[in-house]
């Protein structure tokens, strides 16, 4: 088995909840997950990040600082991946590193992603892959999503319409006819609005299950307004992040209401649940089946609320398709990586908007 089939994906995401780190083995005629480690951000870490996501004084000092920190966590993350698996660095042909978005604004030809890659390769002896956006944008795109050429290749069936639909802290989904052309966009907010509300009135990180969101009861007229946005209607292509769904956002629209704390959660779930059944019905009305990746997996309640949204249409986790939802976007900057590393391009120009496919990332030579 040639050494230069290993790759590293790491992700961390909208959520800023940790980083996920996948080990994938490119040597056969499909790719498989070797190895998988989740690691926490540091609680300064995260805080600091939170703060970039706004203008602020002194950023360019602050996002320095914030991307050496990032490279360090992700080494960390990379050195503990390949101790679980028994491998050396110089057995990985490359980590593809997402980096944490920090300012997504492809309407004025930029996109921000910190990580520090020259630092992580000093720090793990492997050459890294990052990047990945800035490409996608230059040629016109809204760089993201990115997955969805990824999906494509993993989940596309010659018989069966199928829609992922990744619930992270910013939900997305793939829409794969068979025999036709996969595409995909931003749905609205996943997780985000969520883990907000619930830290904000709970002090937790994030609802676990759902459990907090079951207890209330959902507020139709608020769920309307939240459900007015203009951006659902915006048609595709399209991407969002926390530039558009944050704290203010959100205290915007509960300016001169007095609704108790559980039942804007419950309200949130439909949100999320709401938006993205309303974007796969109006995508694919003749999807076969639908399958969910990202943390949003793990809300009952969500899950719950979207398989209500879509009846009729049969509704599960990626791992019925043999890959842990867990995994999916850590495995997509690995394969990402990989086909920088082939000289293929990697986006998906119907689902980001680009000129045409372009082979995406800058390489940090080990």
């Amino acid at each position: 088995m040639s050494q230069q089939s290993y790759y590293i994906g790491l992700m961390t995401g909208t959520s800023l909840d940790g980083i996920d780190a996948a080990l994938i083995d490119f040597s056969g005629p499909a790719p498989t997950l070797l190895a998988a480690q989740g690691q926490a951000l540091p609680a300064e870490l995260r805080r600091l990040l939170l703060a970039l996501q706004t203008p602020g004084p002194d950023e360019i000092d602050l996002a320095a600082h914030a991307g050496n920190l990032l490279a360090d966590c992700y080494a960390e993350a990379v050195l503990a991946l390949l101790l679980r698996a028994g491998l050396d660095p110089h057995q990985v042909a490359a980590i593809g590193n997402h980096g944490q978005t920090v300012r997504h604004r492809p309407e004025r030809g930029y996109t921000v992603q910190l990580g520090n890659n020259a630092r992580l390769a000093e720090l793990t002896g492997i050459s890294v892959v990052g990047d990945f956006r800035s490409r996608d944008v230059a040629a016109g795109g809204q760089g993201a999503p990115l997955v969805p050429a990824c999906h494509q290749a993993l989940f596309a069936d010659p018989l069966r319409h199928r829609v992922i639909v990744n619930i992270g802290g910013i939900a997305n989904l793939t829409d794969l006819p068979p025999g036709g052309e996969a595409t995909g966009f931003d749905t609205g907010p996943g997780n985000v609005l969520l883990d907000l509300w619930v830290e904000q009135h709970r002090g937790q990180r994030f609802d676990s299950g759902g459990a907090w969101a079951a207890g209330g009861q959902v507020l139709p007229d608020l769920l309307a307004l939240l459900l007015a946005e203009p951006y659902f209607a915006l048609p595709a292509p399209k991407s969002t992040g926390r530039d558009l769904f944050h704290a203010q956002w959100l205290t915007r629209r509960l300016l001169g209401r007095n609704d108790a704390p559980q039942d804007v959660q419950a309200t949130l779930v439909a949100l999320t649940a709401h938006s993205v059944a309303e974007a796969i019905l109006l995508q694919a009305p003749q999807v076969d089946e639908v399958y969910v990746c990202g943390g949003g997996v793990h809300n009952a309640q969500l899950l719950q609320q979207l398989a209500q949204a879509l009846p009729g249409i049969p509704l599960a986790s990626t791992a019925a398709l043999g890959m842990d939802p867990d995994w999916v976007e850590a495995y997509a900057f690995a394969w990402l990586a990989w086909r920088c590393l082939a000289g293929r391009p990697g986006n998906l120009p119907q689902a980001t908007g680009a000129k045409g496919p372009r082979l995406l990332g800058a390489i940090w030579q080990a």
